[in-house]
C-alpha cells in the first residue's frame, strides 16, 4: 500500500515503514504528524485518485528528526566585468518515518448513497403536475 501526498508545497509518494525528507515542519522530535491532502491511495492494485483530495484518507508519521542539509555552493558571476559572489545555502528539513496510512470505514460512504438513492427513487415516484395553457 502506497500513497501519495501534498506537504510542503511538493508531493511525496510514501509507503509504511519508510522514512521520508521534508522541508521544516516546525515539530520536535518523537512528536507525530498527520497528512490529510492524500492526492493518491493504492492498495493492492485498487486506486483511488482525489479531486483534488481523496477524501477520509491520512498518512500518520512520527518525527525521527531535524536538520541540515549538506551546503550549495551559488557562484554567481558577470563575465570581462571582474565581479564574481559566492554564496552557501543549507536546507533545513524534517525527518519523517511514516507509520500508517488510514482509510475510514466505508459503509459510512455505503449509507450515503443508499440514502440518495433512496431519495432519487422518492422524486421519480411523486407524480408531476401538468401546466395549464391559456390560449
Amino acid at each position: 500500500m502506497y500513497a501519495i501526498i501534498e506537504a510542503c508545497g511538493r508531493q511525496y509518494k510514501v509507503q509504511e515503514g519508510e522514512t521520508v525528507f521534508f522541508e521544516k515542519l516546525g515539530a520536535e522530535e518523537g512528536k507525530k504528524v498527520s497528512f490529510d491532502k492524500v492526492v493518491l491511495l493504492s492498495d493492492n492494485g485498487k486506486i483511488q485518485v482525489g479531486n483534488p483530495y481523496v477524501a477520509n484518507a491520512k498518512v500518520e508519521g512520527k518525527v525521527v528528526s531535524n536538520g541540515r542539509g549538506k551546503k550549495i555552493l551559488v557562484f554567481k558571476y558577470k563575465a570581462k566585468k571582474n565581479e564574481r559572489k559566492t554564496r552557501g545555502h543549507r536546507q533545513d528539513y524534517t525527518k519523517v518515518e511514516i507509520t500508517s496510512i488510514k482509510v475510514k470505514a466505508e459503509k459510512a460512504e455505503k449509507a450515503e448513497k443508499a440514502t440518495v438513492t433512496e431519495k432519487k427513487e422518492k422524486t421519480a415516484s411523486t407524480p408531476k403536475k401538468e401546466k395549464a395553457t391559456a390560449k
